[in-house]
């Protein structure tokens, strides 16, 4: 587990996913973090196997139960039901479909990996992003300028939601996400001309 000292050096992950790459908005996201004043000290275009992108998530019973209760709930707003369309109003059983389709996604062509570094860089990146939900994610955002999709017709059409990007939640996430996409030699830190500046 990578571990800082110093508020400047709190890292966290951040992912394009293959439909932001294919849509050609690498540079776009790149520009966000980087006019925000944190650095990028990692960056890598992967196209992963089945089994590298399932270690991504977490994969546990926890976390598939809330993504199935997300999902559980976002049928609820829009008056859709989870038993006609999925086969199951459970929400485990939803997470383990979700988790298929999310690997599958992130398996459907190249994505970047971006280490990201700065002062509370997680928060940063998050609200850089935007809400998971495009519809939820607030203009300005990577998601809310660039993002159209729904979890209600993703999975009409049994997929993941196409939301752009990925970015780590929580130290512990962020952690996890930097070991599992990196090694150590292919993370290099340094000093942008403006810190002294800024901080």
């Amino acid at each position: 587990m990578i571990q800082t000292t110093h508020p400047k050096e709190e890292r966290t992950f951040m992912m394009v996913k293959p439909d932001g790459v294919k849509r050609g908005l690498v540079g776009e996201c790149i520009k966000r973090i980087e006019q925000r004043g944190l650095k990028i000290i990692a960056l890598k275009i992967v196209r992963p196997s089945e089994e590298h992108a399932r270690g991504h998530y977490p994969g546990t019973e926890v976390w598939l139960r809330g993504m199935g209760g997300k999902t559980l709930d976002s049928y609820q707003k829009y008056d859709k039901d989870p038993v006609k369309e999925l086969g199951t109003a459970d929400p485990l059983k939803i997470g383990e479909i979700i988790y298929g389709w999310n690997t599958d996604f992130l398996t459907s062509g190249p994505m970047v990996a971006i280490i990201i570094s700065g002062i509370h860089a997680i928060d940063m990146v998050r609200k850089i992003v935007g809400k998971t939900l495009p519809a939820f994610a607030e203009m300005g955002t990577i998601r809310g300028d660039y993002s159209v999709d729904s979890p209600v017709l993703a999975n009409l059409d049994k997929r993941a939601i196409h939301n752009l990007v990925h970015a780590s939640g929580d130290p512990a996430e962020a952690a996890h996400e930097i070991e599992h996409w990196f090694s150590k030699d292919e993370i290099h830190d340094y000093k942008r001309a403006e810190e002294d500046i800024m901080f």
